[in-house]
């Protein structure tokens, strides 16, 4: 499992909606649970100024084929199957999703707390429905109405202010200061009626698409369960006025007849599939909770395949790499196709400071795998280039340069470029492949310096020689 925090610079969150007409996070983000814990907008939110916060994004082939599987039937089902509609997995430990232009962030906490298939693809379906129905657009309309809204109820609190100041009258001024907090108050409910009827929108969406594809809404009631249980243990008290979802009984109540009513609703994942999702929890698991959060997880299946892979994985994080081996080397002959316990073991056994065999893993990992993941791609061409042979240079830069070409914002992987580069002797490749890693990451001014010091190396007007030029004429952003 990888992690890259700043994979992606324009999916930052802006702030919040106030009388200038800054746009908030929580309303532009149509997010299926709103955080359990942020679940109520107050009124001084929408005075808060607008945060750029880059999103710690994990990247993981496994996590993504899994994701992607359980996507396409939903967005075919939506008519956006050839709208390049992407998934990106946020590194956080809340049950939440929302959508962002063409992308759908999910978050590895949706992903750990979901026991089924069905839960989180419920999920996805919901977010789609966001995306087909134009949501985010209609809701900047809303915003804009809003903004115009409080500006009036303002303006007239003004006048009402003057008005009582010059005639002397207490009460009249008063009145100016209770009428201009009552209007940014009635712009912020009325916002916020309009975005819980669109998410109740995207529910009915959701049973739509799950309806298509042949699938069960049962996941989508389990998930709402669970948040009004969350809020039943809290003693949360909600001002019903105040939020931007429905209330999940309401939520419950309005869906389970639809749901019910489908021919689908009793249908259970497929066995394969289970274990599949299975083990992306146990990764996710081993990653972010260690072996206590495995064992609860899988108290009832303990020696199961995703017990046990997960088990490898924390053997192997918690620094016993050479005890991690037999226990990755046992899934594999238990299901020797399966590409990802190749990857994994890839990993391991970079840790045990073995690079000539993980490339030997890694290679078999992206010989199996059916989508030919850049992720796996790269960390082959990594391992070849942590050999230290300089035979094995040029399969190590043909590797990496076709991961980085179908995954170009991964920034990490023009640094492996680079390394191999450097080590290969192409010092001007180097510092190019070392600008754009800077420039997928964000750092605009570091990524000038090396792509002027590769420039001064290159012929000029070559395909790399312009590459170079156009990270050098990237505008910074004014801050």
């Amino acid at each position: 499992m990888m992690a890259e925090t700043n994979l992606f610079p324009t999916a930052s969150a802006p702030g919040s909606a106030d009388v200038s007409g800054t746009v908030s996070a929580k309303l532009l983000r149509f997010s299926l649970s709103a955080l359990i814990a942020g679940s109520v907008i107050s009124s001084s939110a929408l005075q808060a100024s607008a945060q750029s916060q880059s999103l710690p994004i994990v990247r993981d082939a496994e996590i993504e084929a899994l994701v992607s599987d359980y996507t396409a039937p939903i967005l075919n089902a939506a008519g956006l199957g050839k709208k390049r509609i992407g998934i990106v997995l946020v590194n956080s430990p809340s049950f939440n999703a929302f959508v962002d232009g063409r992308r759908i962030f999910i978050n590895t906490g949706a992903l750990l707390q979901s026991e089924s298939p069905n839960e989180i693809i419920g999920v996805i379906a919901h977010e789609t429905g966001h995306l087909a129905g134009g949501h985010q657009d209609r809701l900047r309309e809303q915003l804009r109405q809003a903004k115009t809204m409080a500006v009036i109820g303002t303006l007239l609190g003004l006048g009402a202010g003057i008005a009582g100041a010059m005639a002397r009258n207490g009460a009249i001024a008063g009145a100016g200061g209770g009428i201009a907090a009552g209007g940014g108050e009635v712009a912020m409910r009325s916002l916020l009626s309009y975005q819980r009827s669109e998410e109740a929108a995207a529910d009915r969406s959701a049973i739509n698409y799950l309806n298509k594809t042949g699938q069960s809404a049962k996941g989508m009631l389990t998930t709402f369960e669970r948040f009004a249980s969350a809020l039943s243990l809290n003693g949360t008290q909600i001002d019903a006025y105040r939020v931007s979802h429905p209330s999940p009984r309401d939520r419950i109540a309005n869906l389970s007849q639809l749901a019910q009513a489908s021919p689908h609703f009793n249908k259970k994942d497929p066995e394969s599939l289970q274990l599949r999702h299975d083990m992306m929890r146990a990764k996710i698991a081993a990653y972010s909770g260690g072996l206590g959060a495995l064992q609860r997880m899988f108290r009832n299946n303990p020696q199961g395949v995703g017990a046990r892979y997960g088990d490898a994985i924390t053997t192997y994080l918690r620094g016993s790499a050479r005890n991690a081996i037999p226990k990755i080397n046992a899934l594999i002959k238990e299901q020797p196709r399966n590409p990802y316990f190749y990857e994994m073991k890839g990993e391991i056994l970079l840790k045990a400071n073995d690079p000539s065999a993980a490339a030997a893993a890694f290679k078999q990992a992206s010989t199996l795998d059916p989508r030919k993941s850049s992720l796996i791609r790269m960390s082959y061409g990594r391992a070849l280039m942590l050999t230290g042979n300089k035979a094995n240079m040029e399969t190590a830069i043909r590797e990496l340069k076709s991961g980085v070409a179908k995954d170009p914002e991964f920034s990490e992987g023009y640094g492996y470029l680079a390394q191999a580069y450097g080590q290969s002797g192409q010092m001007a490749l180097a510092d190019l492949a070392t600008a754009d890693q800077h420039y997928y990451a964000g750092r605009i001014n570091d990524a000038k310096i090396f792509a002027t010091r590769a420039q001064t190396r290159m012929k000029s007007g070559s395909p790399d020689w312009l590459r170079a030029q156009d990270i050098i004429n990237t505008k910074t952003k004014k801050k």
